[in-house]
């Protein structure tokens, strides 16, 4: 199979969105969607914009991903999760265009010991891996040609996300208490868009796309609780110490949310290794690499601003 010459991208603001329209250019044009362009809720302007740019390749990027606000917006959710992507998988069946779709760790419901892998019982505990799981099923279930990939506590320099809320509290609060008993695998937003070209690139090149497709997990390596990723920020982030706050571990059951979250969501990534011969980085080196592309860009704007 030849590189794609129109790529449609969907949720192209998303964190995960912005990095793919880097990434994905020298795999073909890539048409970039927003929430303004096609409305997820909206079917039939979905299999409009679909019609209408004749895609190659569809990559699915946007999602309702407020976990606590979907307990109260469940069929919000559900249009955005749940249904759109079953659209999306018929029109790219339609046209003989593979799909790319992301999904979550939190389709499982977080009690092994061990790493989940893709052949685990899926068990979700919340509306918003409830939906997401029912997304999944619905691309299985209408189209062959398809990557599914399974990420986790996706954070980046944009949008909003744990990095950021823990770098503004940094600001005003000496001291944070912070949940210690949820585990999983911080995965960068450019990590994720980056590991997908690549895949991308190889699975292309199949004579036959169906014989590589399936669900894939794919985050940063190693694991930690959300106490530990919060330190971790500090240290990467604030060169002095003294600026730090103090990160004081709590159970779960002292931060109440409207949405359980699974106590452990570490992803087993073999099988993306095995097969598309990728590896990530430990979410901790990753996390060292976002710290060093926003200083660079710190220090870029500073000389933009004093060579004016």
């Amino acid at each position: 199979m030849t590189h794609p010459r129109h790529i449609l991208l969907f949720g192209a603001r998303g964190q995960v969105g912005r990095e793919l329209q880097r990434v994905l250019g020298p795999l073909g044009e890539v048409v970039a969607a927003d929430r303004e362009h096609a409305d997820l809720t909206d079917s039939d302007a979905v299999r409009a914009l679909i019609r209408n740019t004749q895609p190659s390749l569809l990559v699915n990027a946007a999602a309702y991903t407020a976990v606590d606000k979907a307990e109260e917006e469940t069929e919000l959710a559900r249009m955005v999760n749940a249904v759109a992507p079953g659209i999306l998988a018929e029109e790219a069946a339609a046209l003989g265009a593979p799909l790319v779709h992301y999904s979550t760790d939190y389709v499982f419901d977080g009690t092994a010991n061990r790493p989940y892998t893709e052949d685990d019982a899926t068990k979700p505990v919340n509306t918003y891996g409830r939906t997401k799981l029912a997304g999944e099923e619905a691309i299985r279930e209408r189209h062959a040609a398809h990557l599914i990939l399974r990420t986790s506590w996706v954070y980046g320099l944009r949008r909003q996300n744990f990095l950021r809320t823990m770098l503004r509290l940094a600001k005003t609060h000496p001291e944070l208490r912070v949940v210690d008993d949820q585990i999983g695998a911080p995965t960068w937003c450019r990590t994720i868009a980056e590991t997908t070209a690549v895949v991308l690139a190889r699975w292309l090149t199949d004579d036959e796309p169906s014989a590589r497709a399936g669900t894939y997990h794919l985050t940063c390596a190693g694991q930690t609780s959300w106490c530990g990723f919060a330190r971790a920020i500090f240290e990467a982030f604030i060169d002095q110490p003294d600026d730090r706050p103090d990160v004081e571990p709590i159970p779960s059951s002292e931060y109440p949310t409207s949405a359980q979250r699974p106590p452990f969501s570490v992803l087993d990534c073999r099988r993306l290794r095995d097969v598309f011969a990728v590896r990530l980085p430990e979410w901790s080196s990753a996390l060292q690499m976002v710290a060093q592309d926003a200083s660079d860009c710190r220090a870029y704007r500073r000389s933009a601003v004093s060579t004016e």
